[in-house]
């Protein structure tokens, strides 16, 4: 059995990546790459037949392998597969999301040092959180808008949460991922922090991803307890780890 590891253009690799995408069933958080030009893409062959490809991110993450997918009936040599991917791409470590199983089987086989970074969310049921102190979820004005406040961690959003005349916390989706996936996002004025403002504001943010005929994700960083227990109290559940490992 010969395999073979050869560098191709990403779009003649869209086929195959379609089923990767299709078999993780879920948010793939680096999905993006592949229409931005951020990835050095491979076709894997055994013996002159397609089996597989891979992906190695050549910025953000460099030399990181992003995505290994094999075709069904070549699953019995991934091992063999993946570190032929290796040898070609010159690949120094791998990130994985922790629900794409053969991802995860190739991190625990082939690397070290394994760091879970961000933890993975997936919208698992529907909650009847109360508007804290009167709060109004609406959309964001085109103008005459009221003043934000300074956001420090995420983008101003293009919803919002309004109490008392003052904006509070602003929030929406990111829809460049795969779909039908949403990426949510918020944040929340820090006087007004720790108070049911941005549970409230992502139940509220799930209904309109709904609305736009998008699933709702997100992630967080994993030292981030607030907003891990805020996106689990507004019915957001833990689904999986993105995690790098050193390649042996």
């Amino acid at each position: 059995m010969k395999i073979s590891v050869s560098s191709r253009p990403a779009e003649e690799l869209m086929p195959l990546h379609e089923l990767y995408r299709q078999e993780a069933n879920c948010q793939l958080v680096k999905y993006s790459f592949w229409s931005r030009g951020f990835l050095d893409t491979y076709l894997i062959e055994i013996d002159g037949k397609v089996a597989g490809h891979g992906a190695v991110a050549n910025r953000y993450d460099d030399d990181k392998i992003l995505e290994f997918h094999t075709l069904p009936e070549h699953r019995r040599h991934a091992l063999r597969m993946f570190h032929a991917l290796i040898d070609r791409s010159k690949a120094t470590h791998i990130l994985a999301q922790s629900n794409v199983p053969l991802m995860l089987r190739m991190l625990h086989e082939f690397a070290t040092e394994l760091t879970a970074e961000t933890v993975l969310f997936a919208d698992a049921w529907a909650t009847q959180l109360p508007s804290p102190q009167g709060t109004a979820f609406r959309q964001r004005k085109e103008s005459a808008e009221l003043p934000l406040f300074p956001h420090h961690v995420e983008p101003e959003g293009d919803w919002l949460l309004e109490t008392n005349g003052a904006i509070v916390a602003t929030g929406g989706f990111l829809t460049h991922y795969n779909p039908p996936y949403a990426d949510l996002y918020m944040e929340v004025i820090e006087s007004h922090r720790l108070q049911g403002f941005g549970s409230y504001l992502i139940q509220e943010l799930k209904k309109a991803c709904y609305a736009a005929g998008k699933l709702p994700a997100a992630r967080c960083d994993i030292r981030d307890r607030a907003s891990r227990c805020c996106l689990e109290k507004a019915g957001m559940l833990t689904c999986g780890h993105l995690v790098t490992g050193r390649l042996r």
